[in-house]
C-alpha cells in the first residue's frame, strides 16, 4: 500500500512541478515511536496531509489545535520549512495547544442514522480544529463543525481572524460522520463554488453567497479499486481537487463525469490517478499545503 500510494505522490509532484509549481516537503519522522504527555501516549498518523494541521491565510502560519493525539506533534515535520519562512517575514502563530484528555472525547459515541440529529464525538471540553474544515475565499474563510472541529474552536478561530479583518462563516454539513470540508464546499475561483448536494443544503447557504454561481457536483464515478476500498475517505472525496489557478485544477482520473463537468463549466481539469493515497488521508487538496501564491488577499463578497 506504501509504495503504490508513494508512486501515485510522485506522480502528482511531477505533474505540479510541470505546470510551474516549486514543491517543498515536510522532513520524515518516525511516527511508529510512541510520543507521550502526562495525561495520554499514542503513536503517529502520516505526514501525507499537510492540509489537515496547518493554515495560511495570507503572511500568516496558523499550527491548529488537532484533536488527533496521534498528530499532536507532527509540526516536527515541518519546523524548519517554518522557520525558513519566518526569517523570511511570514507571520508564525500556533493555537492554543490541547491536553487532550479522555475528557474531550464521548467514548459512548456511534455514528447516527441517517434520520438522527448529528452527534460528534469530542464535545466543547476545549478549543479544537483542523485546517481541513476550512476553505478560504480571499478575506472570507468557511468552516464546518465536525468530529474534529468543535464551536470552541471556531469562536477561537473567528475572534483570531477578526483581529485581522478576516470574516469567518461557519457552514452545516447534513454528513453523518463530518470531517474536513474539501468533500463538501470547495471553492474553484472568485463566483463560484463546488458543493456536494448531499451534504449541503443549497437554500442553507450563508447569504454571503447569493452572487455566487453554486455548482452542483455530478454524483461520483463508482471506482473498482483495492486501495478505495480500504479508504477511510468518503466517494465524495471525488470533490477534492486542487485549483493551480482560476481554471486549472488537479482531479482524479477514476472521476470523468466530474471532469466533463467542469469542462462544461469552463475549467480545464487535469486528470491524475491517486487511489492508492486515500488511505493515508484523502486525495490531492489533503496531500497540498499551498504556502505561496501570487497576488494579494482579495475581498470577493
Amino acid at each position: 500500500m506504501v509504495r503504490r500510494a508513494q508512486t501515485e505522490l510522485d506522480g502528482f509532484i511531477r505533474l505540479l512541478e510541470a505546470e510551474g509549481v516549486r514543491v517543498r516537503r515536510p522532513e520524515p519522522i518516525d511516527q511508529r515511536r510512541r510520543v507521550h504527555t502526562r495525561l495520554w501516549s499514542s503513536r503517529g498518523f502520516c505526514l501525507a496531509c499537510p492540509r489537515d494541521v496547518y493554515l495560511v491565510v495570507g503572511d500568516e502560519i496558523i499550527e491548529t489545535p488537532t484533536c488527533w493525539r496521534s498528530r499532536h506533534f507532527e509540526g516536527d515535520a515541518y519546523r524548519k520549512l517554518f522557520k525558513e519562512y519566518f526569517a523570511g517575514g511570514a507571520r508564525w502563530t500556533a493555537a492554543p495547544r490541547p491536553q487532550l484528555p479522555d475528557e474531550l472525547f464521548d467514548a459512548s459515541y456511534r455514528v447516527p442514522e441517517p434520520e438522527e440529529a448529528i452527534r460528534y464525538i469530542i464535545n466543547e471540553f476545549e478549543p479544537v480544529f483542523d485546517a481541513a474544515d476550512i476553505a478560504r475565499c480571499g478575506r472570507d474563510l468557511f468552516i464546518t463543525r465536525s468530529n474534529v472541529t468543535n464551536e470552541a474552536g471556531i469562536r477561537w478561530l473567528r475572534r483570531h481572524l477578526g483581529e485581522r479583518g478576516l470574516r469567518l462563516h461557519q457552514l452545516e454539513s447534513r454528513c453523518t460522520r463530518p470531517m474536513h470540508i474539501d468533500t463538501t464546499f470547495v471553492p474553484l475561483a472568485p463566483g463560484r463554488v463546488l458543493i456536494n448536494p448531499d451534504f449541503i443544503d443549497v437554500d442553507g447557504l450563508p447569504p454571503i453567497l447569493r452572487r455566487w454561481d453554486v455548482l452542483i457536483a455530478p454524483r461520483p464515478d463508482p471506482v473498482d479499486d483495492l486501495m478505495a476500498k480500504f479508504s477511510m475517505c468518503s466517494p465524495w472525496t471525488s470533490i477534492n481537487v486542487l485549483m493551480l489557478d482560476h481554471r486549472r485544477m488537479v482531479v482524479e482520473a477514476s472521476q470523468p463525469t466530474l471532469c466533463r463537468a467542469l469542462k462544461d463549466w469552463g475549467f480545464e481539469p487535469l486528470p491524475l490517478a491517486f487511489l492508492a493515497y486515500g488511505p493515508f488521508g484523502g486525495a490531492f487538496h489533503c496531500a497540498t499545503l499551498d504556502t505561496r501564491r501570487r497576488g494579494v488577499l482579495e475581498d470577493y463578497f
